[in-house]
């Protein structure tokens, strides 16, 4: 267990590098990754998943205690982000594919990976899990909704599929894992300190 923790740890500290290096192998090699595609939607589920079972009811109590800072960082999620990605694939002149592409990242959440940066940063962790999680939370009205605006000229979207989506690749597994902290908090206590491994390794692929 001790092993496994070490490489968790190792792995969480590199993640920026394995996110490149994978990124640059599919690249290369896309044939070969194509295998995983049919997978994507359950191995962001499992992250969503991963990150629920690390949550606590007492995290949501930061939004209370810098409900300023929260809104800051939920804001600039949605805002400036979507903004950013539309004028990049505006200013580049972008394909449809990828301007679509560019845009759906901005009008994403955070997610765990975020955390793990912020952890890596010292920065205030306990505030980028409580953006996280309000953001993550919005995510099935406002990234739809975010994406049918900005993203709506290059392809038709169908924004009722894409909340339903949404709703069961990131709200269900997080709402899930919540339950099942809850429920075997001890056993759940040991094996979410392997959880961004599995994390790192699900957001690569």
């Amino acid at each position: 267990m001790q092993a496994l923790l070490k490489l968790t740890n190792f792995v969480s500290k590199t993640f920026a590098l394995w996110a490149i290096v994978f990124a640059l192998l599919a690249f290369l090699f896309p044939e070969q990754f194509k295998i995983f595609a049919p997978y994507i939607p359950y191995l962001l589920g499992l992250v969503m998943f991963g990150m629920g079972i690390t949550l606590t009811f007492a995290d949501f109590s930061e939004v209370a205690k810098h409900p300023k800072s929260v809104f800051i960082g939920v804001a600039g999620q949605f805002i400036i982000m979507p903004a950013i990605a539309f004028g990049l694939a505006k200013a580049f002149d972008l394909p449809a594919d990828l301007a679509v592409g560019v845009i759906l990242v901005g009008a994403c959440p955070g997610g765990t990976s975020s955390n793990v940066m912020t952890y890596l940063a010292k920065g205030n962790t306990a505030l980028s899990v409580a953006c996280t999680t309000i953001s993550t939370l919005l995510s099935p009205v406002l990234t739809p909704a975010i994406f049918y605006v900005l993203a709506s000229q290059w392809l038709d979207i169908d924004a009722g599929a894409m909340f339903m989506s949404v709703l069961k690749m990131v709200l269900f597994p997080i709402f899930l894992g919540l339950v099942v902290r809850a429920l075997f908090k001890k056993q759940v206590e040991q094996a979410s300190q392997t959880m961004p491994l599995v994390s790192v390794i699900s957001i690569v692929l």
